[in-house]
């Protein structure tokens, strides 16, 4: 008798649909423990987890069974925001995809344009190393038409989306100056620095710089600041941090270490589970006296710049006492385009002490005086920038 050594076709189906069954299970089983969030949960977790079935068992019945139609992306966009306000900390919020583009222009520290401030259509600063410096725009000078659109009566936010909306690399201005018309053709350009400094020499070889955002270009700002301020006979700095609210805890990090020695500690964070200290890696850093100017506005990363410079290098703190954000947050982006804005850690001065709710308190503390001129009208005397030059013509270079 013959032995038949193959498999004949019921027996191959039969081994096909097992494999694949098997298969089938073990991706199904792979997949499951092995996918993880961006937190690290994973979500074999998820699913069993009663109280978040419980909220899609809700969702599920609002889909199927509410008697009108039913946005899903603005009700989810309430049910995070509901989420992050349950905690009730002041800085863990929800931003939709419109607030998430104005605070990431704002602190990116660059924007797609020709390098020019305008209030209505005047021409009030114009940027430095800029494609409208270099054409030789000046302040002063009135936009009257962009690409052929007259804009003698739009607004500024007008003007400047025509300019930077074309879908053009080119824009053509033309421009009033002095009762004469002037024609330039400009690159639009990605990215044109946003200022974020003002800086000036003072009397008695004290430089000064006024820091107005952490932006992402900050720390470069200041350090060009620096380096001009240094050839024009700088040996004193004045760093004015008033109404400054913060911005991006690594820009404070990164101007730090502009004045810093390297090895001294910025700054600490303290989450749930531990404590990290961070120092100055670097080796640039500076040697002559600072004086810092605070108000009730200076906030987070302005504060964790003062603390630093106070703690670690012996700066003297001016003007009064700071807004006291002692907290940092981490951010994640969803999928639509929307950010939760979640408060993960605290921060800590060098010297070990944490600011939240109690601000900076100033060595010297002063406000500012308003001068009644007599006619109805008043002025503001910075009285604290006075005090600052006083203070600093005290100090003697290390």
């Amino acid at each position: 008798m013959k032995s038949n050594k193959g498999f004949n076709l019921v027996s191959v189906i039969i081994i096909i649909c097992i494999t694949s069954i098997i298969s089938g299970i073990t991706t199904g089983i792979i997949a499951t423990n092995s996918y993880k969030s961006s937190t690290g949960i994973s979500y074999n977790d998820l699913l069993n987890d009663q109280e978040l079935n419980d909220f899609l068992e809700v969702y599920s019945s609002i889909l199927s069974n509410y008697y009108e139609d039913v946005n899903k992306e603005e009700m989810l966009d309430s049910a995070v925001d509901a989420m992050l306000n349950y905690l009730g900390d002041t800085y863990t919020s929800y931003l939709n995809s419109q607030e998430r583009e104005a605070l990431e222009e704002r602190l990116k520290g660059t924007y797609e344009g020709i390098g020019i401030k305008i209030s209505g259509n005047s021409v009030y600063s114009v940027i430095d190393d800029s494609p409208a410096q270099k054409a030789g725009i000046l302040a002063g000078d009135i936009i009257v038409k962009v690409n052929d659109t007259d804009v003698t009566e739009k607004s500024g936010d007008e003007i400047s989306n025509l300019i930077k909306k074309s879908g053009k690399d080119k824009v053509e201005l033309v421009i009033h100056r002095n009762e004469t018309e002037l024609h330039f053709s400009l690159n639009v350009v990605d990215n044109v620095i946003s200022p974020a400094i003002n800086y000036k020499m003072l009397d008695n070889s004290i430089g000064y710089i006024q820091m107005e955002l952490f932006s992402k270009t900050l720390s470069s700002q200041v350090e060009k600041a620096i380096a001009n301020l240094k050839n024009q006979g700088m040996q004193k700095l004045i760093i004015d941090l008033r109404d400054n609210t913060g911005g991006y805890l690594e820009s404070a990090e990164e101007t730090a270490n502009l004045f810093l020695d390297k090895g001294m500690l910025i700054y600490s964070l303290e989450d749930k589970d531990d404590k990290e200290d961070y120092y100055d890696k670097t080796s640039a850093s500076t040697d002559f006296p600072i004086v810092i100017l605070i108000n009730g506005t200076s906030a987070s990363a302005s504060e964790i710049l003062a603390a630093a410079l106070k703690d670690s290098y012996g700066a003297i703190l001016v003007g009064e006492k700071s807004y006291g954000k002692g907290k940092v947050q981490q951010t994640y982006q969803l999928s639509d385009g929307s950010m939760a804005k979640l408060t993960s850690a605290k921060w800590l001065r060098p010297n070990g002490k944490c600011i939240d709710g109690v601000g900076l308190i100033p060595d010297y503390e002063v406000s500012l005086m308003q001068n009644d001129n007599g006619d109805g009208s008043s002025e503001i005397i910075d009285t604290q920038l006075s005090k600052a030059i006083e203070v600093i013509n005290t100090m003697i270079n290390n």
